[in-house]
């Protein structure tokens, strides 16, 4: 088997990456939920009553469906894992879901690999997945949560390695000209927690992402001191002197889970604003004044700040306006204490409410804007 042909899917029914489903005998009926609740939908767990769920078994679903959503003449809104968005109580529009699954190896040498994955894939799971396979290179962002489709969106990033390090192209469909194209890096337009699908909100469904890795266990990016501290002892304790990125990744998913609550336990959409990027010599007056206060450099003139670090010194850990709080171990993620079960679940109401709570305080004390991070749609499917 060459190498190109060698296929794992997630979905045992998944035979092909390229199966194709024809045009003639489609019905969106058959992949469509009516009058549809998108609580289970989201991390958040805001209730969201939408004119229509359609969920995206194959990539070929995609061109048929939008053709007749579109002469159904309704908006459309792409909800991949549902990790990083805020929804409203009523959304009018027909939402495409995607759940295509599979990964396909493109070119392997002795050094690295290029892999193409389908955006219905679970992040983390791609991550130990490509780790234990001996690719190395995303462990770093292990236990984000969310669908491959949607990394590129927000180019994430975690512990000193983005997205944008190892991605090499994306295929998307643009919904408002229903037709196909494929980026490269550059064309992505990659920046802190930016890309041009970001700034193009709305018009893109992103079915593949490739990525090319490398082999070298030991080359490791280990830049944080809880990271490089914990990979270490779990190396010596494998009688190792030097950490693999095995190590990393096991790390940063002990660390990820002793501070950040499990969205299916206590409901949240991970961090919800952005690290401020700031002067440096404004960063010099705030260290003046809080010796202690977290930084780090981007460049040689500005500063990334902590946002956790200052709502945390700003007295808001744990605190906020019920029933959406900051995380009692991380209070850079707002959490929902509705109970599963409740009458009347959280809104994007109550979230705006500890969102502008937040900001204002942070603006008063250290004189630093808070940016959201997670993306807040209104009820015409608008960002």
């Amino acid at each position: 088997m060459s190498p190109s042909s060698q296929i794992h899917s997630t979905q045992a029914n998944t035979a092909n990456l390229s199966a194709q489903r024809t045009t003639e005998g489609f019905a969106l009926n058959n992949l469509t939920t009516v009058a549809a609740d998108l609580i289970e939908y989201n991390t958040m767990r805001l209730s969201c009553q939408t004119d229509r769920l359609i969920t995206l078994n194959l990539e070929s679903d995609i061109e048929p469906a939008v053709a007749e959503i579109d002469r159904l003449g309704t908006p459309i809104f792409v909800l991949s894992g549902g990790s990083n968005v805020i929804l409203p109580e009523i959304l009018h529009a027909s939402v495409l879901h995607p759940t295509y699954k599979g990964i396909e190896i493109l070119a392997e040498g002795t050094d690295s690999i290029t892999i193409e994955v389908m955006g219905g894939e679970n992040w983390h799971e791609l991550v130990v997945y490509t780790v234990n396979q001996g690719w190395y290179g995303l462990e770093n962002l292990a236990l984000i949560p969310g669908l491959v489709g949607a990394s590129p969106v927000q180019n994430i990033g975690a512990y000193g390695v983005q997205l944008e390090d190892y991605m090499t192209h994306v295929k998307a469909f643009h919904l408002p000209t229903q037709t196909w194209h494929e980026f490269n890096k550059s064309d992505c337009q990659f920046n802190y927690r930016d890309s041009i699908f970001k700034q193009q909100a709305g018009q893109w469904l992103i079915t593949r992402v490739g990525f090319k890795l490398h082999k070298d266990a030991l080359k490791v990016t280990a830049n944080y001191g809880d990271v490089s501290t914990l990979a270490m002892t779990k190396a010596e304790a494998d009688s190792r002197s030097e950490i693999t990125a095995k190590d990393v990744m096991q790390a940063i998913i002990e660390i990820r889970q002793s501070k950040l609550p499990d969205p299916k336990k206590l409901p949240n959409c991970g961090s919800f604003f952005k690290n401020p990027i700031i002067a440096n010599n404004r960063f010099a007056a705030l260290s003046a004044e809080y010796p202690n206060i977290v930084g780090y450099p981007v460049g040689d003139e500005q500063t990334k700040v902590a946002a956790g670090w200052l709502i945390d010194n700003a007295g808001l850990k744990g605190k906020g306006i019920a029933p959406i709080l900051t995380h009692d171990k991380q209070a850079l993620v707002l959490v929902n204490h509705s109970a599963a079960d409740s009458n009347t679940p959280a809104s994007q109401h109550d979230i705006l409410a500890t969102q502008q709570l937040i900001q204002q305080t942070i603006q008063d004390q250290f004189g630093i804007a808070l940016e959201r991070e997670p993306v807040w749609v209104n009820n015409e499917a608008h960002y």
